[in-house]
């Protein structure tokens, strides 16, 4: 069996006075690729930015239950907001580059967890953007252009470069809130490569609505309705014999 690497014990939420999520208990593998599916408005966000602590930006939320990364409660009261941040990344929807070259792109979340004092030589600055770069599989398309700004890359590019953002800093969880819905067919394709690349190195998460990509790019599958987690299970086994009437009307199209 594979480690744990994020659980949840009967985590709720509320966005003021309207409950989002109800007594959700998931047990996510270490280094799997997990897939969240259900309708708009089902949770699947909303629990993805509880296990980062994200939702605590909006001053009207309040949450209940735990959620454990790698074993750390990560809502105890002695934990750092920018630790946890920095062992679980997040990417959006939409490419968010920094208005800054490819370069200083890459480094700079490595640069705010330098100790302070301290600063890596321009040797060892090259040798984590090649790195990252190269894990993207992005080194051979952007190595001669890394002084270049990065807002001039394609979507697709850009969607990797802040995946890329993220490695240099060793996070153990990578977030994906549905990272390809501003992409073509072949930008999609591409990320979806990239993830099979990072599996196994890292556990991801991805939020998706599109079910043709949580069947191929995706280890295990959860299926959120109305707030509550409704099935947890291999990804092949929920899309071929899903054990839950809903979960099946789901994914046969019947609602959405």
């Amino acid at each position: 069996m594979a480690e744990s690497a994020i659980i949840t014990h009967e985590l709720s939420l509320w966005y003021g006075t309207f409950q989002a999520l109800f007594d959700v208990n998931i047990e996510i593998k270490k280094g799997r690729i997990t897939g969240m599916i259900g309708p708009s408005g089902c949770g699947k966000s909303t629990l993805l930015r509880c296990i980062n602590r994200i939702n605590e930006r909006l001053g009207y939320v309040r949450t209940e239950g735990r959620v454990e990364v790698l074993g750390h409660d990560i809502y105890a009261p002695e934990v750092e907001l920018v630790q946890v941040r920095k062992h679980i990344g997040m990417v959006f929807q939409r490419p968010n580059p920094l208005p800054l070259s490819i370069r200083e792109n890459v480094l700079f979340g490595e640069r705010i967890h330098q100790p302070s004092g301290s600063r890596r030589t321009r040797a060892e600055e090259d040798e984590i953007v090649e790195s990252a770069l190269k894990k993207v599989l992005l080194w051979d398309t952007v190595k001669d252009r890394l002084h270049h700004r990065a807002i001039g890359l394609s979507l697709e590019e850009q969607q990797k470069l802040c995946i890329a953002r993220l490695l240099p800093v060793k996070p153990s969880v990578l977030l994906m809130d549905e990272p390809c819905s501003a992409l073509d067919p072949k930008g999609t394709e591409a990320v979806e490569e990239l993830l099979w690349t990072l599996r196994g190195e890292y556990t991801i998460v991805i939020v998706t609505h599109n079910m043709a990509q949580a069947r191929r790019a995706s280890d295990d599958c959860a299926f959120m309705l109305m707030g509550k987690l409704v099935e947890f299970s291999e990804t092949d086994k929920m899309f071929v014999s899903p054990t839950n009437t809903e979960t099946a009307d789901y994914i046969e199209g019947r609602y959405g």
